[in-house]
């Protein structure tokens, strides 16, 4: 089960990587939430995932960056946009879920 969640996980950041950037996002905030930072992070999270457990305070990090990304999904009227938070969200969501697995 933790393999097959760590192949979707890489799936998934290939596919970030290769999705282009919203347009109009850079230097835009939503709710006090720079835009590009929760891009960046939830990225960053999921590839130290893939690389090995998280730390506690890193643990704790990537909780409150998925509940900051579930606060602003519904604030994005852009249809592009919304679609490609919604795929840095779920892969966040998907890096926590392999981090609960491991500590099973």
């Amino acid at each position: 089960m933790l393999a097959e969640k760590l192949d979707a996980l890489t799936q998934m950041t290939a596919e970030h990587m290769a999705a282009p950037f919203p347009p109009g996002f850079r230097s835009l905030d939503i709710e006090g939430r720079d835009m590009v930072m929760l891009d960046a992070d939830a990225y960053a999270y999921a590839a130290v995932v893939l690389e090995g457990p998280l730390d506690e305070r890193r643990r704790a990090g990537l909780t409150r960056l998925i509940a900051a990304l579930e606060k602003t999904l519904p604030m994005i009227g852009d249809e592009y946009a919304a679609k490609y938070y919604a795929h840095v969200c779920d892969m966040a969501t998907l890096a926590a879920e392999i981090e609960t697995s491991r500590n099973e």
